[in-house]
């Protein structure tokens, strides 16, 4: 990862943040609330009484924005915003220069006989679909073909009713913007700004439609993790099933159907929290590789790559849910009814035979080890997991947060691979431990995560980590052919 410096009026900003931040724990909600009476505010006209209108309207208000409702009804009801005013939409926009347009994209048609009042004013579309790509243009573009005269703005329509009802403290704070007219974005942005949100310019109308997906979207970044896992976790559940319940069925007669509750997850959840933990650290270690090999940062991955790299934190997560129930699973190993039976069945042998088992220290210090390992490699995996949540990573600077990701979690990879090969111990050179000559499962789990440590301790070598250094710094093996790349780049995209 490339490092970006730091100037003294980074870490000013930065701390007055972090000042503010604080001011606003320690004041009440009210007082967030409160309106900007220092400077009076223009008026802001909204089409639309819906829930959505309703909300927005109250969270102007609030914002010190006098407020004027455009509807088909002129008289006042008890849901309208207090202190906001109701007119016919032709009246209500004269009142405003901005115009929020909170109604769906099929009733637009209202607006054609107002395309003369409409126009030169700033027309917000917060409009979704039902689906995604539902028509042929975006409802932005669509409602810039029916009044032309007017300046189109996308916002607003990734922040739900709710959000501005409970003061958007429990929901995303980013509205994504766009609009052809750049004085009227800056408008728009100014009024997101004051409602507490955080603006994203995302450039023209064309970029719209992409916006009204979003919010159609499930998961979009957590569906390769989840697919990736439930993929793993069959296979390893029946890989596991055919070794520990059908093999003992069939040749020595015991039905172990049981497994099928506790021990069999009990060995899934530590294999998938594995392989999908050194999944995290794989991309960067490839990534690394790429540029030793072109020589230059400035070329792109391959899209596969991309799109690993950019789910990486997802991947850590779902690693880190694997892991925590695997601790759950044994937590209640010594209440099961079968390791309580096997536990009194060897005293009670002991007994009848009149004899102890002495003590084996070897035992000891690897079964000691192993639990050690484990339970240190539990805490740092839940330490990456907890810095990686939005409140605490915007509350650490790059190099703190790279640390814990990048050093921390190498770490984690280190004690938890440990921790499954102090398990295993010798059994992987035992021939019992091969039924039907398939291995343990935990020996397949060490594959993935094996590469990876080996990969990367290659890597930090003197001949190979300076050099990788001085590229992702800037520095070029062929900046001709680099040039020459870039500019087909540039050439394509524009």
């Amino acid at each position: 990862m490339a490092e970006k410096a730091v100037s003294k009026e980074d870490f000013r900003i930065y701390d007055t943040g972090r000042f503010y931040k604080q001011m606003n724990k320690n004041s009440s909600n009210t007082m967030a609330l409160a309106p900007n009476t220092s400077s009076k505010r223009e008026t802001v006209c909204i089409f639309g009484t819906g829930d959505f209108g309703r909300a927005l309207g109250h969270k102007m208000i609030q914002s010190g924005y006098p407020v004027v409702f455009g509807s088909r009804s002129t008289q006042t009801s008890s849901l309208i915003p207090k202190g906001a005013e109701v007119f016919s939409h032709a009246e209500a926009a004269q009142k405003a220069a901005i115009i929020i347009i909170a109604v769906q994209r099929q009733h637009y048609n209202f607006l054609i006989p107002l395309a003369e009042i409409l126009r030169g004013k700033v027309l917000v579309d917060v409009s979704n679909n039902l689906k995604i790509n539902q028509y042929p243009e975006s409802n932005a573009e669509y409602l810039a073909q029916l009044v032309p005269g007017a300046k189109v703005v996308k916002a607003f329509n990734t922040v739900s009713a709710w959000a501005l009802q409970s003061g958007t403290l429990d929901a995303s704070r980013q509205v994504f913007v766009c609009g052809d007219d750049m004085e009227a974005k800056q408008m728009v942005m100014a009024i997101v700004r004051a409602l507490g949100l955080t603006p994203v310019d995302q450039g023209s109308l064309l970029a719209a439609q992409e916006i009204e997906n979003y919010p159609l979207q499930l998961f979009p970044m957590w569906k390769f993790p989840i697919l990736l896992s439930l993929g793993l976790t069959a296979f390893f559940f029946f890989y596991c099933l055919a070794r520990d319940v059908i093999y003992p069925y069939v040749y020595e007669n015991k039905d172990f159907s049981f497994f099928i509750a506790i021990s069999i997850p009990n060995r899934i959840c530590p294999i998938l929290a594995l392989i999908l933990l050194a999944l995290v650290y794989l991309p960067g270690v490839l990534a690394a590789i790429i540029q030793l090999y072109r020589g230059t940062k400035y070329r792109r991955f391959p899209d596969w790559l991309d799109k690993w790299m950019l789910c990486r934190k997802q991947l850590g997560l779902v690693a880190l849910a694997f892991a925590s129930l695997h601790v759950l699973y044994t937590l209640i190993i010594p209440i099961r009814s079968f390791v309580r039976w096997r536990i009194s069945s060897r005293i009670v042998s002991q007994a009848l035979n009149n004899k102890t088992e002495p003590l084996n220290t070897t035992n000891a210090w690897l079964s000691d080890s192993y639990l050690a390992l484990g339970i240190l490699g539990f805490f740092l995996f839940v330490l990456l997991g907890i810095t990686s949540l939005p409140s605490v990573s915007n509350n650490v600077n790059w190099r703190e947060f790279r640390f814990v990701q990048s050093k921390l979690g190498y770490l984690t990879l280190i004690l938890c691979t440990a921790h499954t090969l102090v398990y295993g111990g010798n059994r992987f050179l035992s021939p019992s431990s091969y039924r039907w000559y398939l291995p343990n499962a935990y020996m397949l789990s060490l594959i993935v995560p094996c590469i990876v440590l080996v990969v990367k301790f290659v890597l930090i070598f003197p001949c190979l980590d300076k050099p990788l250094t001085r590229i992702r710094q800037g520095w070029e093996r062929n900046p001709q052919y680099s040039e020459q790349s870039n500019y087909i780049i540039n050439k394509s995209a524009v």
